[in-house]
């Protein structure tokens, strides 16, 4: 009889323990999904042809152009926003990327106006373009972790909106 109830309490903690992986391995490919529908260009389509460099964005499910670039070689993610004059970083991303705050400044957000550090970046990289010495600011009280990749460095290239695609060109 012990020898019975021992099997079946091997076979349910087996049990609860594959239920328990099945979940795991669900959670991490809804989450991998869910990070697809908010950045579709983790990897941007990109060529470079006759010393013209483009990378080709497609909208996420909300209609923005989110995509991954970088600041100084690391590894960042950018929402194109024309609306904003320039790069504007949240702190923990600049203290993340070691940006040095320099003169404070003041913005006008949608929610209302906040701090502002000018900054300055070495490098600014998505796809196959890469642009130099760009002006940034450093947001006080912007949440999360994408950087807006305002006019100071989209003045930099080309770019062409079309069908739900964002073209940009590097000439």
């Amino acid at each position: 009889m012990a020898k019975d109830n021992s099997t079946q309490s091997i076979g349910k903690t087996m049990s609860i323990m594959a239920w328990v992986c099945i979940m795991g391995i669900l959670t991490l490919l809804f989450s991998d999904i869910l990070s697809r529908q908010k950045n579709p260009n983790r990897s941007p389509k990109t060529t470079r042809e006759q010393g013209i460099n483009e990378v080709k964005l497609v909208r996420n499910k909300y209609h923005h152009y989110v995509v991954t670039g970088k600041i100084n070689d690391q590894t960042v993610t950018f929402m194109v926003d024309t609306g904003a004059t320039t790069v504007a970083i949240p702190v923990t991303v600049a203290k993340r990327l070691g940006l040095q705050p320099g003169l404070v400044g003041y913005a006008q957000t949608a929610n209302g106006t906040v701090e502002t550090r000018e900054t300055r970046l070495d490098s600014l990289q998505i796809g196959t373009i890469k642009l130099y010495d760009i002006r940034a600011n450093i947001t006080y009280g912007m949440q999360g972790n994408e950087i807006l990749l305002g006019m100071s460095a989209l003045k930099h290239v080309e770019f062409i909106h079309r069908n739900g695609e964002l073209t940009l060109r590097q000439y």
